[in-house]
């Protein structure tokens, strides 16, 4: 069966997916693209659903078990992905679209909703602004024709021909509705209108919209409630008054509970449990440091039991541990010691469960357990081309910045290193708020650990995971404080004997490149080298060029968490390049929406002028993140020859580098 359903996704595969061979750095093992990105039983079992990466868009196939053979697929147009996909029933999917500009840009929906069969038959658009009509021969047309967005609120499990979904024009802060609609023939009927913009929907076990999340242009969040069908909404949390935000995460089995995700004064944030009968609230589940990073639901309902918490290797804690959920989550961890272990999906009768288990080492295997049985069987891997044995470690390491705060980070060793004394990259992630770090199979710090050097990685003041406090100490704080714990962290790692002093540089993609370059200016003899790929050199151009201001809740959140146009000239590494004395490696996409090309070629004239060392590699192509295999194999081969140069690392192997540098 293994190999009869890797077949099938290696068949609709639109790339060519080289040998890995023996060297130094083998760049073609790790540009080599997963045979998948996620994949769901259906509800009889009959089928997997997955969507499979090609060059530069995202498709879905379904297939058969028994036979292993596509019976489906879905695939938009270049820069297109299925973004997630849900088994309506037992053999219809409905497909949401997105647009991703680059391999690092963030899916930004089309609003558009494709529903298939898993026979392939009744392939159709059912709602989305390129929705067409029946024509003029047509008398009757169920399908409503609008120029709308829509996204997926609840897939309804017990009921076979209905979804709800949330509607709303394209407008910069638009008014929602939500509609129940039929997966067969798209007909639309509403059923509640928020009362609040940009408005998400939360409905109960039976289908009822409950609750609408949403906020206007100042980004201050308000929660909605109503008991029921027709009821008037009542304003039940408002973060402009309590500097707090609420969501709601599911129902008890009764509906008489509602559960939210609660943010903190300080700390983390909690799950509490809202009695809708008298709007009480108490506490359920919270961890001392991390925030809840993905909810557990009970088998194919939305009644939360546990959640998953990243801080260090993923955990799970449970509301009630005598949940038969928690049993069996119990029993996975045990039976997959050492690893991370989450059901991805399961069967209607409960049967069957599809399980994704993966670690620092391991890119991700998926079993098909049967739970009568408990036998797992083991069907595909996303890159069974790596050894685990032969990839680096990623331990959880804890300091305090310089002011006293917590940090949290990992560091990956090369395999086999006595992790003392080592050639270090420190490489700050992107975003920057909200995001996070997490323990897992990294693809670039194993890149750059093969290639042998220790990597740290740091979740500075700002990013996500840690509670609302820390997350609002980053604001306005880049190029300072949220600085300061990357140097703090590089010290931290010299102190402890892990880092060679003499041999450390920094590497990061998109706020981390601008991290990267501010690092050098900031602190010039702490790296001996910057590299910097599709990032933001200079902060009061942000302002005005990219994706971020074109909605007007963009300029208030420039304002409020990067910081007035005027303010930050003086932390805009293209401004500071008269402070930077060691080499530069910038890399960035000509059709980049959200970091303009024009920031690394503001960066490399800068540095120019100032005769800083600088390489630089543009494809006009490509976007936030390079798509093709050749690109990413041409990055990663300069990358690799730029840090040996200045670390003393090892290279890419002739065979893996490889594509000329420009269109």
């Amino acid at each position: 069966m293994k190999r009869i359903v890797l077949a099938a996704l290696l068949a609709i595969a639109s790339s060519a997916m080289p040998a890995a061979v023996a060297g130094p750095v083998d760049v073609g093992a790790f540009v080599r693209k997963d045979h998948f990105d996620d994949i769901k039983i259906s509800p009889t079992g009959e089928y997997y659903a997955a969507t499979v990466r090609g060059e530069d868009r995202t498709g879905l196939v379904i297939i058969n078990r028994a036979e292993g053979k596509v019976t489906a697929q879905v695939s938009g147009t270049r820069n297109t992905v299925v973004d997630d996909f849900w088994w309506a029933n037992s053999e219809r999917i409905v497909a949401s679209m997105a647009e991703k500009f680059g391999s690092l840009d963030r899916p930004l929906g089309t609003g558009e909703l494709y529903a298939v069969s898993a026979d392939g038959s009744k392939s159709e658009m059912l709602v989305g602004q390129r929705l067409q009509g029946s024509g003029p021969g047509s008398r009757i047309d169920r399908k409503k024709v609008e120029r709308v967005w829509a996204d997926m609120v609840n897939a309804l499990p017990n009921d076979d021909r209905h979804v709800v979904i949330a509607v709303g024009p394209f407008t910069a802060e638009p008014y929602t509705r939500a509609e129940r609609m039929d997966v067969y023939t798209g007909r639309r009927v509403p059923i509640a209108r928020a009362p609040v913009r940009r408005a998400n929907f939360s409905t109960d076990n039976r289908g009822e919209v409950r609750f609408a999340h949403g906020a206007g242009i100042d980004n201050m969040s308000k929660l909605y409630y109503r008991n029921g069908k027709g009821d008037d909404w009542q304003l039940i949390s408002d973060e402009g008054e309590t500097g707090l935000d609420q969501r709601v995460i599911g129902f008890s089995a009764d509906d008489n509970t509602a559960y939210l995700r609660a943010e903190q004064a300080d700390g983390p944030d909690a799950i509490i449990a809202l009695d809708l009968s008298d709007m009480s609230r108490r506490q359920v589940l919270r961890d001392e440091v991390a925030d809840p990073a993905r909810i557990i639901y009970r088998s194919r309902t939305r009644i939360p039991v546990g959640a998953f918490f990243a801080n260090g290797k993923p955990r799970t804690a449970f509301i009630d541990d005598d949940e038969p959920e928690a049993r069996l989550y119990r029993s996975l961890e045990a039976a997959f010691d050492g690893q991370a272990v989450r059901i991805t999906s399961r069967t209607t009768d409960g049967n069957l469960a599809l399980l994704q288990v993966f670690s620092d080492r391991n890119p991700g295997d998926f079993y098909v357990f049967d739970i009568a049985a408990k036998k797992a069987d083991h069907l595909l891997s996303r890159r069974e081309w790596f050894d685990p044995d032969g990839m680096g470690e990623m331990r959880p390491v804890t300091f305090k910045a310089r002011d006293g705060l917590s940090l949290h980070g990992y560091l990956t060793l090369p395999n086999g290193s006595g992790g003392s004394s080592l050639p270090m990259v420190v490489m700050p992630h992107g975003g920057p708020f909200g995001i996070q770090d997490t323990w897992g199979f990294d693809t670039n710090a194993q890149l750059l650990a093969g290639a042998g050097y220790a990597v740290l990685q740091v979740n500075f003041r700002g990013s996500g995971g840690f509670g609302k406090a820390f997350r609002a100490a980053g604001a306005k704080q880049w190029g300072r404080a949220m600085q300061d714990d990357l140097t703090d962290a590089t010290r931290w790692a010299i102190q402890q004997g892990i880092a060679d002093s003499g041999r450390i540089c920094i590497f990061g993609a998109s706020y981390g490149a601008y991290a990267s370059l501010m690092g050098v200016a900031k602190e010039p003899g702490l790296y001996r080298c910057a590299a910097g790929y599709v990032g933001v050199y200079d902060l009061p151009t942000m302002h005005v060029h990219g994706d971020i201001q074109e909605r007007r809740s963009g300029g208030t959140y420039l304002k409020e968490w990067v910081g007035e146009r005027d303010e930050v000239a003086e932390v805009s590494p293209a401004r500071l390049a008269d402070r930077i004395k060691v080499p530069v490696f910038l890399a960035a996409g000509g059709e980049d929406q959200r970091t303009p090309i024009k920031h690394s070629e503001m960066m490399e004239r800068a540095l120019k002028k100032e005769g800083v060392p600088v390489e630089t590699l543009y494809y006009k192509t490509e976007g936030h993140g390079f798509y093709k295999e050749e690109h990413q194999r041409e990055f990663y081969t300069q990358l690799l020859a730029f840090l040996s140069r200045n670390l003393g690392g090892d290279v890419a192997t002739t065979s893996s580098g490889g594509a000329a540098a420009g269109d």
